[in-house]
């Protein structure tokens, strides 16, 4: 063999060794920073804008994933402390089983807990080229058209194959670590991703004995408290309309 050949061998090995220990996840734990720019969120209801100063626009919420290869479950995380405005953002429960389809919402409706099960929410994406680094992971951008006005951007990573993410959202070719409104209203950025497999049996959330509603059937009991209000058909569109 000569030494230009030899050479060459080393390096499709080298190249196959790469490519076969390309590292790709499927259960684990991915802690999310949301960010809410309040002005823009109520930017149509100025009663409600008043009540917010300059200084309290912004508001993060953090909340964790845990997933595998056929659940997740998406959850605020518990700090323990006094939450300031809290009354201006949701903090939901989302249980997501791939396998069977179906989906359970844990809804916090101005401290009330509201028990949705229904079918996953399908969404058509239209897959870019557009990439950047979240989390350390390489991802691709992705766009959902919600509604005439509102877009949604995503970033998802295909280093993790589970396809989940936050809130209810799933259906691209991996996890999504990035997620935003066009306008930057609403941001969710992975901050630490964790290669587990956790317990799901106690992390599931439980029904119990909790009146279950259908997304349609939460839909119009909402309509008729507060349907008749401008900010309470902004909240019902807000909450059935994306998320």
């Amino acid at each position: 063999m000569t030494k230009i050949t030899s050479h060459l061998v080393v390096l499709v090995i080298f190249c196959s060794f790469g490519i076969n220990t390309h590292a790709q996840f499927s259960a684990g734990k991915i802690v999310y920073e949301r960010k809410t720019n309040l002005y823009k969120k109520f930017k149509d209801q100025e009663n409600i804008k008043d009540w917010i100063k300059e200084q309290d626009k912004n508001k993060v919420d953090v909340f964790e994933l845990y997933f595998n290869d056929t659940l997740s479950v998406f959850k605020p995380q518990e700090n323990g402390l006094r939450e300031k405005m809290s009354w201006t953002t949701s903090k939901n429960i989302v249980y997501q089983n791939f396998k069977r389809n179906d989906r359970l919402t844990v809804r916090d409706i101005w401290g009330e807990q509201m028990y949705v099960e229904d079918s996953l929410y399908t969404r058509k994406w239209k897959i870019t080229d557009s990439k950047r680094i979240i989390a350390g992971f390489s991802c691709r951008k992705a766009i959902w058209q919600a509604n005439d006005s509102t877009r949604i951007y995503a970033w998802y990573s295909d280093e993790i194959i589970t396809s989940t993410g936050p809130e209810s959202f799933y259906g691209l070719p991996g996890a999504i670590l990035g997620l935003a409104t066009e306008d930057g209203g609403v941001i969710y950025f992975a901050k630490t991703i964790e290669f587990s497999v956790p317990d799901m049996s106690s992390i599931v959330p439980k029904k119990g004995k909790n009146k279950i509603y259908t997304t349609a059937e939460l839909q119009n009991k909402l309509e008729k408290q507060f349907g008749k209000e401008d900010w309470g058909k902004a909240m019902i569109n807000n909450m059935f309309g994306i998320w």
